[in-house]
């Protein structure tokens, strides 16, 4: 409403009956309730983190249905996109829309970067629920044991402050790189929230400037590194975390190498006037890919040989644990590596003890087996929704595309998805928003809703 108000769009009425509309509702929902409270359980927690995503989407879609004059299927996937970080749009001419409703796509990413539900624990303790059983399930996945404070409230607070540090940091720089003071704001939203939505039509392209590219570059990384470092980095005023966290140095080796072959591919077809345009083209791209961010200073689905093929590899990845960025996570990848490596050694020595290490941890089988578990059922829904989608007339392309776009959280896919998903039809969108919810909630926190076990007391 502010910005409404502000840039004088004309906006204000429709932000404040869409804000009245859902505080009516909250409190419809929330009345019967007032007074109860109860613990809660772990399975609470993995229900409330679900319902509270596609809440917040129907929430989100409101201003859109009105403003950007969408049907509520489109509203709805635009504003799902932003809360999970996704950035998949389908919104036309987004040159043209009001400065208030740029700036709502915008800020849900930002908010949606590290967890509306670890912000609701860290700075609405009235709530007076279980916040450790919150926090499991939205942090899913080897970063759900991890607290950096005695009390899991302090923590959040804590990646919170960090992530808003982040940000402000960001849009400074964007600014003294010679973004206005708006477009600095909207895009330090989404590039520390890896999220990738922009307020130009062309992304980050229409720009045109090395400056702004390689501060996103920095931010896109800073997003997309596990935020245990930042904080351990903040608290003990060192960079030495950095330097020793392996998960870290695979990151960083998977874009050198991801740089240097998509590189090596432009040059190969004279797809840039030079060398070093090729580098910085291919180095943004990756960068923007495998943090799930899906900026673009190019349409990547574009490029010769096997670049759009390698990008979508690595937007499998993603980026590291605990951080904002999708996909499986690079410590992931290293887990299932490292298991290939030991059981090819049992080979040889059948009889042989070999523990698995990565850096100076052992990994316990137990990490071991939730990390296969966790690889399966992630390829599964990746082949079913590609399968779903071919079922709908799309063509093995954009199927793939479709489906690494939502399910990674990356945003622009392949195909017919390479920009946008306004020309999809309706039951694409939905399972596209599955995707996506199954992304966020990083497979587990939501598949779980549909065993049978779950719902047996």
């Amino acid at each position: 409403m502010l910005v409404s108000i502000i840039y004088a769009d004309g906006e204000f009425m429709t932000f404040l009956l869409s804000g009245f509309s859902v505080a009516i509702a909250g409190g419809a929902v929330l009345a019967p309730v007032w007074n109860h409270r109860q613990e809660l359980a772990i399975r609470d927690g993995f229900l409330v983190v679900a319902l509270f995503w596609l809440t917040l989407g129907i929430a989100g879609s409101i201003p859109l249905l009105f403003i950007a004059d969408l049907s509520p299927t489109d509203a709805f996937f635009e504003a799902f996109s932003g809360f999970t970080t996704t950035g998949a749009a389908v919104i036309p001419h987004i040159d043209d829309l009001p400065k208030s409703i740029l700036y709502h796509r915008q800020q849900l990413q930002w908010l949606g970067g590290m967890g509306v539900i670890v912000l609701a624990v860290a700075i609405l303790p009235m709530l007076g629920v279980g916040g450790t059983q919150l926090y499991k399930a939205e942090m899913s996945g080897l970063s759900q044991e991890e607290k950096l404070t005695p009390r899991i409230k302090d923590t959040a607070r804590a990646l919170w402050l960090i992530y808003l540090g982040l940000t402000v940091a960001c849009a400074i720089s964007y600014g003294l790189a010679g973004m206005t003071a708006f477009d600095a704001i909207a895009h330090a939203f989404t590039t520390v929230a890896t999220g990738g939505f922009s307020t130009h039509d062309a992304s980050i392209g229409h720009f045109d400037s090395p400056t702004i590219e390689l501060i996103g570059i920095v931010f896109m990384v800073l997003g997309a590194i596990n935020f245990s470092l930042h904080f351990l980095a903040v608290r003990h005023r060192s960079f030495r975390g950095y330097l020793k966290d392996p998960e870290l140095k695979v990151f960083f080796a998977i874009i050198a190498t991801s740089t240097l072959l998509i590189a090596a591919a432009l040059s190969s077809q004279d797809i840039y006037p030079s060398a070093l345009a090729n580098l910085r083209y291919s180095l943004f791209q990756t960068v923007s890919i495998i943090t799930t961010t899906g900026y673009g200073t190019a349409v990547f689905a574009d490029w010769p040989l096997y670049a759009p093929l390698l990008l979508a590899s690595i937007a499998f990845i993603g980026g590291c644990v605990a951080s904002t960025a999708g996909g499986m996570k690079v410590i992931r990848l290293v887990v299932l590596f490292l298991q290939g490596v030991s059981e090819s050694r049992r080979l040889i020595h059948p009889r042989a003890v070999i523990p698995m290490r990565f850096g100076n941890n052992a990994i316990s089988p137990e990490v071991v087996r939730s990390v296969w578990g966790f690889y399966s059922l992630f390829v599964v829904t990746a082949l079913i929704l590609t399968m779903a989608m071919m079922a709908l007339g799309l063509d093995l392309e954009t199927a793939f595309g479709a489906t690494v776009a939502s399910l990674t959280l990356l945003g622009p896919g392949l195909g017919d998805v390479a920009v946008s998903f306004a020309s999809m039809s309706d039951a694409v969108k939905w399972l596209a928003v599955f995707g996506m919810l199954v992304g966020r909630l990083e497979v587990f926190t939501l598949l779980v809703l549909f065993t049978p076990a779950f719902w047996r007391r």
